[in-house]
């Protein structure tokens, strides 16, 4: 077994991408007891604000507060990266190396063209992660092959039918301080820089009202909802809210 092995892999193709899409859920798990990584696809090298250093300062403090064991960025080109081999391999050697059995990913389609493009690109690799000719290493040692039995798409900013939404209304609160982990990308109270369509108040006010839009979908007070691929499968109907 890894030693980074992790119960749920929360891949984001931008730092903070987790953090405002699904921190929630994944701090509900890390309340349950389980383990929880987290794979940044870019450094965030092409926005408006901020840079990479600052952006990967801000990643592991989020990910201090959050719980997570680790965070790793796989180093695509932020804006600019592709669906092809070398991408799909370096997210398959994440996948094996941390061998989830759950991933949480980006959105199949949304405003930013690189999240639905993300969300093909890992959701393919973690198929051909379970496929045994496929050869990846690691530290010069072949990987074994592993495919998680699940992946999720959290929704962003683009309205989509969830599938499912899960509860986080006991740790919105906590959702919000990691998001203000990303000083230079977010709203404070005193801001600097270039102003952007994420750096206002409104938009953190439009990330709680979607939360409590998912949330009166299965009367919660906060939700976070996520679309899936295949159909779901529940052993007894008493499981189902």
């Amino acid at each position: 077994m890894s030693k980074n092995k992790v119960d749920i892999l929360a891949i984001g193709v931008h730092p903070d991408d987790v953090e405002l899409a699904c921190s929630g859920t994944l701090l509900s798990h890390i309340a349950k007891g389980k383990t929880v990584g987290v794979l940044d696809l870019t450094r965030g090298e092409m926005g408006t604000r901020g840079t990479v250093e600052t952006r990967r300062s801000e990643a592991e403090d989020a990910r201090k507060m959050m719980g997570a064991i680790f965070r790793e960025n796989a180093s695509l080109k932020d804006g600019l990266f592709q669906y092809n081999e070398e991408n799909i391999l370096k997210v398959v050697h994440y996948i094996r190396k941390c061998k989830p059995e759950i991933i949480l990913c980006n959105s199949v389609t949304d405003r930013h063209p690189d999240h639905g493009r993300a969300s093909k690109l890992v959701s393919d690799a973690a198929y051909y992660s379970g496929l045994i000719k496929i050869e990846t290493l690691s530290n010069e040692t072949k990987q074994d092959a592993w495919r998680p039995t699940a992946v999720y798409h959290y929704i962003q900013d683009r309205h989509i039918e969830p599938d499912f939404v899960i509860d986080v209304s006991e740790f919105w609160e906590k959702k919000l301080e990691l998001i203000k982990c990303f000083k230079t990308q977010f709203y404070t109270a005193d801001p600097t820089g270039p102003q952007t369509p994420i750096s206002s108040k409104a938009f953190l006010d439009y990330v709680q009202a979607h939360d409590i839009l998912m949330g009166r979908h299965i009367g919660a007070k906060y939700g976070e909802g996520f679309s899936t691929e295949r159909y779901l499968g529940v052993k007894d109907l008493f499981d189902l809210q």
